[in-house]
């Protein structure tokens, strides 16, 4: 099971997944519906979730209903147990806009949403990271997770983020990280993409984050805090959930000068 779902992540084009996935979601969601697994964003409930990973696919862990994974989950929660984004009227600013959460946010009557990236079919504004055609200190939230280990001059990146960022705003700046790496690595001559997924996770990342990822961020001059909020949940909940215990969420704000 585990080769033929990786075979298939690597044969089609991210695009034509998202995609696909409209179409087929609603028959997997069907399938599996039970009550041992629940997803927090939509409050469906499952037997069990789909597997999901190119290198190392992880049993249990992709809704079949959103389609959140273990990082979509844990950042809703965040979302709606400590800050006020569904109350407060806020400009957002949404890089690469996962499913989960796209419609979502985009019918929030309290959000003035804009969506942006590259190649994302869903995605409003087409625009590149490191130079981002937006005013500075536009918008209240950002939210980029999971897109700057494709990014090869992310220092750049992390630079227009900071400028389109409002002081008193907050950034969610998740990307996959290895705890027990100290100093981030990439190497460019590795030019293979089997290699560079075996190596990076994924043949189109250019880097493994380290914990230096978080003074990167600060260095920038974001006030970073590096949370672990699935301290904050019961052993249930985690379960229930299928969160990730330890994953760090990157909480950024633009400190008013």
């Amino acid at each position: 099971m585990q080769q033929i779902f990786k075979f298939f992540l690597n044969l089609i084009p991210r695009t034509v997944l998202i995609r696909l996935s409209y179409l087929v979601r609603p028959f997997v969601a069907y399938f599996l519906r039970g009550e041992k697994y629940t997803d927090p964003i939509d409050g469906n409930s499952f037997r069990k979730f789909l597997p999901y990973g190119y290198e190392k696919v992880r049993e249990n862990v992709l809704s079949p209903s959103t389609l959140s994974l273990e990082r979509h989950r844990l950042f809703w929660l965040y979302l709606k147990n400590e800050t006020a984004f569904f109350t407060k009227n806020l400009k957002v600013l949404h890089f690469a806009p996962e499913q989960a959460f796209y419609k979502r946010f985009r019918k929030m009557k309290n959000l003035e949403y804009t969506t942006t990236d590259l190649n994302s079919p869903i995605a409003t504004v087409k625009a590149d990271i490191c130079d981002l055609p937006f005013e500075d200190n536009a918008y209240d939230f950002i939210i980029c997770n999971h897109v700057l280990e494709h990014i090869p001059d992310d220092t750049k990146a992390m630079q227009e983020l900071y400028r389109v960022l409002a002081p008193g705003g907050t950034a969610i700046l998740q990307v996959p990280y290895d705890a027990d790496r100290s100093t981030t690595f990439e190497d460019n001559t590795i030019t293979d993409p089997k290699e560079r997924a075996k190596i990076f996770g994924q043949y189109d990342h250019v880097r493994v984050y380290g914990m230096d990822y978080f003074n990167k961020l600060a260095e920038i001059g974001f006030k970073v805090e590096a949370l672990n909020y699935s301290a904050k949940l019961s052993e249930e909940e985690m379960n229930t959930y299928r969160l990730a215990k330890g994953e760090l969420l990157p909480v950024c704000k633009k400190l008013v000068d």
